[in-house]
Order: C-alpha cells, then sequence, then structure tokens
C-alpha cells in the first residue's frame, strides 16, 4: 500500500475512534507523546487528551474531513485536512469546523502521529 493511501486510511480510522471514544483504538494511532495544539494555541498532552474522553467530559457525535493534502518525507509525512465536529463539551453543544494538520513519523513500520494542530474557521 502507498504511504499516502496508508495515512488517509488511519486519518480514517482515527475519527471512527473519536466518534467511538475508543481510547485503545486512538492510542494504536498515536505515539506516546502525542500532542495537540488547539485553536486556542494550547497544548493538550495525551494523558490529558485521553482522560477529558475517558472521564465522558468530551464525547463527539460526528467527525468528517476532506480536503486531505498528503505530503511523505520517507519516514514523517504532514496530512492537512478540513474538519467537522459536531459533539458535547462539559455538557455544552459544539460544533466546529477546523484545518487540521497532522504530522506522523514511520517506527517499527508503523506510522504513528506525534502532533496534531488545529486552526479553527472564524464563524460567519
Amino acid at each position: 500500500m502507498k504511504a499516502e493511501d496508508e495515512l488517509l486510511k488511519l486519518e480514517k480510522a482515527f475519527a471512527e475512534a473519536i466518534v467511538k471514544n475508543d481510547l485503545e483504538g486512538i492510542g494504536r494511532l498515536v505515539t506516546d507523546d502525542w500532542i495537540i495544539i488547539d485553536p486556542n494555541g494550547e497544548i493538550v498532552n495525551r494523558a490529558r487528551f485521553f482522560e477529558v474522553i475517558k472521564s465522558g467530559a468530551l464525547t463527539h457525535d460526528t467527525m468528517e474531513s476532506e480536503d486531505f493534502r498528503v505530503r511523505v518525507y520517507r519516514d514523517s509525512a504532514v496530512v492537512t485536512e478540513v474538519t467537522r465536529t459536531k459533539g458535547k463539551f462539559m455538557g455544552q453543544d459544539f460544533s466546529t469546523q477546523e484545518r487540521a494538520t497532522d504530522f506522523f513519523v514511520k517506527r517499527d513500520g508503523r506510522w504513528r502521529c506525534v502532533l496534531t494542530h488545529l486552526t479553527r474557521f472564524p464563524k460567519k
């Protein structure tokens, strides 16, 4: 399988795991030192993100992406996409449209995400 196809498959699996609140599934796709840079510029590490998912404080009803761009550089890759999500955070409904950038590394023959950066589109 071409690296680009493999990475797109991982992005789809990640979205499915998020909607299911499947921590094990998410865990297989990200490194132990994975971080998210949220739209406010804050850094959320893997442990904190998993804690929020596990507690039920954050749930996703949908996570749909389009406009994928994949760039592969040997054992690293950058994937960008536009993602729309709906869910609840701390009991409040939310709906976002963000450009997501995921940075992947290939270790032991497996692609895993090390960093996710989110940029929110302004509300129109």
